[in-house]
């Protein structure tokens, strides 16, 4: 069966053969299926009312388990954004009652944002409707191919992942 990427390496080919494109065929298809795999997440937030960056927060704060919270600073590490930037998701959450600010109690000057009943409702919900668009994608492989998979792409990101800083 022959994709997008297949025609546009042989293109390649044809007109750069002095280039080794052979990235290209791999690549490509990472760029391409996070793109599909982009549309079905905001499709399956969508169907809960939610902005990825929203699901985001919310599931960080589930991940943490019962009280379900986080300091600001916790959530930047888990996020990956700017301070500024997660006062204003913090901001806006709290708003549309999803979360709630409380006073840490081990720092006088600090705050724990918490996961509301809704928020953690509207997060599972909204990880449910992901998870079946995820099934989805996946089932042309085996359960074999998926784990396969799972391990290439593993070896390709841990070191993105484990840089310091």
């Amino acid at each position: 069966m022959e994709d997008e990427v297949d025609r546009l390496v042989a293109a390649w080919r044809r007109e750069r053969p002095d280039l080794d494109v052979e990235p290209l065929e791999v690549l490509s298809r990472v760029s391409r299926l996070a793109r599909h795999l982009d549309r079905a997440r905001r499709l399956a937030f969508s169907e809960h009312q939610l902005e990825p960056w929203e699901f985001d927060v919310l599931t960080a704060l589930r991940r943490a388990g019962a009280p379900y919270q986080l300091s600001p600073g916790q959530l930047l590490t888990q996020t990956l954004v700017t301070s500024g930037t997660m006062t204003n998701r913090i901001d806006r959450l709290t708003k549309k009652g999803l979360v709630e600010r409380l006073p840490d109690p081990s720092d006088r000057r600090g705050v724990l944002v918490r996961l509301t009943d809704d928020g953690k409702e509207r997060g599972d919900q909204a990880l449910a409707g992901l998870l079946d668009q995820e099934r989805a994608i996946l089932a042309e492989l085996s359960h074999a191919q998926r784990s396969e998979l799972a391990a290439l792409l593993r070896q390709l990101t841990a070191p993105f992942d484990n840089i310091p800083g």
